[in-house]
């Protein structure tokens, strides 16, 4: 059970204080190097500031190469509460940002930034917080964080994270104790600048607010533990405590121990037992930071070992080489074997790679010692199982069963034997008669189980981005086919729910057309019998080829229109059967023998073709007839019984011509025509006269169109061909009858036989002319009365 607050108070007050296990008593040798003041030396050619030098991530780059900088200026800047800034030790010009080797057992090298001195060593704008108790801690701790000041004992733990804590603190300790050999730059500090050190100690008790503050010292530093109490005499609260040398009572959790009888958890820090620790050298730092506004560019370094000639501590800056802090103390190398400096103690520093390595802000000591000062590293021998380090070591471990699984790299079994306890104290290795280096064995494993543990915690990571993914890409692929899905039923159901007219509505676009065209021939058609009717008084008095000239331009417009679109063509149909239908009405009067025509509401698309194939027929006519017209006056029969009689054969052939239209209408609507009788016939012998003559005309046109269509058409359907067929038969009936008015002509010098086609068509194109010549008097006449 831990020692309550009260019962450790009671202890310190009777200076009775607890213990550790395990622990050595080597030789300190600090006396080489603690009996001189602490010196500046010059200014190096290059500073190497690396951009991490604590525990946790570095920051951003914030300069460049070529910039010109002031001593105290920012280099680095970083928004993580773990990264500390780097500032300029100098002023000077930066002249490299570059990996460079720094301070590590396996000489790895890490992002630096190179600064060349201009010897003017001129300060940046300071902003010191001298009335700290009137400031709000949070400012403060910035203040802190913005000096760059991390744990300057060795592990570099960022000063402002320990003084954010939120939870209580019962004791506040300052670590003085400096317990591992040849190390005296603590003890020189202590020493030279205790005043300052109290300052930074009231500092971070303002900010943690503790119950108690404790300064630990080892006994073996008496003139810094008077300086000591010298300036902590006015603080009754302040206990300046003189602790046993013994190494390591140095560690943190070893001098927790030793102060409080309380333990650290295994995996805990000494805030969850209520204690928080800093070293001398910090304290120090935050006073200049807080009181001056001084961020941490340089420490106190001892350069010591038999190798040197003037070993002592060295306020060094940061980032100055190794090799100008040795020059500084007059390194011997004919005291070597060969070239070696320890960065560190003997006991828990390594062995430095390169001498161009530079200061770090945890680095408190070089070693340099001579040919016998220290174990050669190559003298182990093996492990004759004596325990000795059992019992030396300060954490209760088991070094030799984790040497062995650390060398056969059992990483497991040596995590069993709980390899991640050591403090690397080095105390199992001093006590060892083989002489092994049983922390560089812990070391190596241990470098080697955080490899594999970042191993896989990025490989788990990675298994977890891919589970991810393929989740995701089956997720979507789920939601695309239940998509899909829906959309389907939901068309299926469209389908279902039409009604039962629907088919009808959507299928029948052809139907839903001819009816429109019904509706519109209808009405057309009554449209044209009032304008005949209207203008005429009879529709009986209306010339048929007049009509059917009309017709063939109506018809033929409706040919153009087919070609653009099917909808014109319906329309155009629609024209044709409002014809047709006008045609009928009238063959219904005494002289029209006009069949009547009644397929405006057929649907069959044969018909519809043919209809179309007619009347482009029409429009040739029209056209044939045009041309025959302009020149009929040249061939034009003189004589006036000739053409009576001429009238008279024509009639009959008029009768054919009018039998095979009937056919012609009966092969196109489906419906015989009506055949005019004689009684309908008697209208007065003039008009029945004119009538028969434009019948003629009008059949012997048809003929001549059907012909021609026959001719020149290869687009036609089969209705267009019946067509052509009916034309034929009609024109040979009209050659017939035009023989039979030559054989009655009085006034023709030429026989049949002789006569030719264009003669013939000439003949026939004469009379229809002079027929529409009589019939345009008569109505004149007609017009006059």
């Amino acid at each position: 059970m831990s020692p309550s607050f009260d019962s450790i108070i009671e202890n310190l007050n009777d200076g009775k204080l607890y213990s550790f296990p395990g622990g050595v008593h080597p030789d300190d040798r600090k006396s080489l190097s603690n009996n001189t003041s602490i010196q500046t030396p010059s200014l190096p050619e290059h500073l190497i500031i690396p951009m991490r030098q604590h525990i946790g991530s570095d920051g951003a780059c914030c300069v460049e190469v070529g910039d010109r900088v002031y001593k105290g200026q920012i280099l680095s800047q970083s928004a993580t509460p773990f990264a500390v800034p780097v500032h300029a030790p100098t002023s000077g010009e930066i002249i490299a940002i570059a990996p460079h080797v720094v301070a590590h057992p396996s000489g790895l090298t890490e992002m630096c930034i190179t600064l060349k001195p201009d010897g003017n060593d001129t300060w940046c704008d300071l902003e010191p917080l001298p009335n700290y108790l009137d400031e709000n801690k949070n400012e403060i701790i910035k203040h802190i964080c913005q000096a760059g000041i991390s744990g300057m004992g060795g592990a570099g733990f960022p000063t402002h994270i320990k003084t954010s804590t939120s939870k209580p603190i019962e004791f506040l300790v300052l670590n003085g104790i400096e317990c591992e050999p040849y190390i005296t730059s603590d003890d020189r500090l202590m020493r030279e600048h205790a005043w300052q050190i109290r300052q930074g100690l009231d500092i971070l008790a303002h900010l943690i607010n503790p119950q108690a503050i404790i300064i630990a010292i080892e006994d073996n530093k008496p003139e810094a533990l008077q300086a000591l109490n010298i300036a902590c005499q006015d603080k009754e609260s302040y206990r300046v405590v003189s602790v046993e040398t013994k190494y390591p009572a140095g560690g943190e959790k070893q001098l927790i121990q030793v102060l409080t009888g309380r333990e650290v958890p295994r995996d805990g820090l000494p805030i969850d037992i209520g204690i928080v620790m800093f070293n001398v050298g910090t304290c120090y730092a935050v006073a200049d930071a807080i009181l001056q506004g001084k961020p941490l560019i340089e420490r106190i370094v001892t350069v010591t070992g038999e190798a040197v000639q003037k070993p002592g501590n060295f306020r060094a800056l940061i980032g100055t080489p190794v090799a100008h802090l040795l020059e500084q103390a007059e390194y011997n190398p004919k005291k070597q074997k060969v070239p070696k400096v320890v960065m560190g103690g003997p006991m828990m520093g390594f062995t430095l790679s390169d001498a161009t390595i530079p200061i770090v802000k945890t680095t408190n000591c070089l070693l340099v010692p001579s040919k016998k000062e220290l174990v050669d590293e190559g003298a182990e021998r093996p492990c004759i199982r004596c325990s000795a380090c059992a019992d030396a070591c300060p954490a209760s471990l088991l070094p030799q069963q984790m040497f062995w699984h650390a060398k056969a790299k059992e990483y497991d079994k040596a995590e069993d034997y709980d390899l991640f306890d050591c403090i690397e104290c080095g105390a199992c290795a001093y006590v060892c008669p083989s002489e092994i280096p049983l922390v560089h064995y812990y070391r190596q494993a241990k470098a080697d189980i955080r490899l594999q543990r970042d191993e896989r915690n990025k490989a788990e990571k990675a298994k977890q981005r891919f589970e991810a993914r393929n989740e995701r890409l089956e997720r979507e692929k789920r939601e695309r086919e239940e998509k899909h899905r829906k959309a389907k039923e939901a068309r299926l159901a469209a389908s279902k729910a039409k009604p039962s007219g629907a088919e009808e509505a959507a299928s029948p676009v052809n139907e839903t057309k001819d009816k429109v065209a019904a509706a519109l021939a209808r009405a057309k058609a009554k449209k044209a019998a009032l304008q005949a009717n209207s203008s005429t008084g009879d529709v009986s008095s209306k010339p048929i080829s007049e009509s059917n000239s009309q017709a063939a331009d109506e018809d033929n417009k409706t040919q153009t229109a087919a070609n653009d679109k099917k909808a014109q063509v319906a329309a155009a149909i629609a024209r044709a059967k409002a014809k047709k239908e006008a045609q009928a009405s009238l063959a219904k009067k005494p002289d029209a023998p006009l069949a009547e025509t009644h397929n405006a509401d057929s649907t069959s698309a044969d018909a519809k073709k043919a209809k179309v194939a007619a009347a482009i027929a029409r429009a040739k006519a029209k056209k044939a007839a045009q041309e025959t017209k302009d020149n009929a006056p040249s061939h034009a029969p003189s004589n006036e019984p000739q053409h009576v009689e001429s009238t008279q054969s024509t009639s009959d052939n008029a009768k054919d011509s009018a039998k095979e239209s009937g056919n012609e209408s009966r092969n196109e609507s489906g419906v015989t025509p009506k055949e005019p009788n004689a009684s309908e016939a008697s209208g007065g012998a003039t008009s029945a006269a004119e009538a028969k003559k434009a019948r003629i005309a009008a059949a012997v046109a048809k003929a001549k169109a059907k012909k021609a269509s026959a001719q020149g058409s290869t687009s036609a359907s089969n209705a267009a061909n019946i067509n052509a067929s009916n034309s034929n038969s009609a024109t040979s009936d009209a050659h017939t009858d035009d023989a039979m008015t030559s054989d009655t002509s009085n006034d023709t010098s030429v026989s049949t036989g002789n006569i030719t086609p264009d003669d013939k068509k000439a003949r026939i194109a004469a009379a229809v002319a002079k027929a529409k010549a009589k019939k345009a008097a008569a109505d004149k006449e007609k017009e006059s009365k």
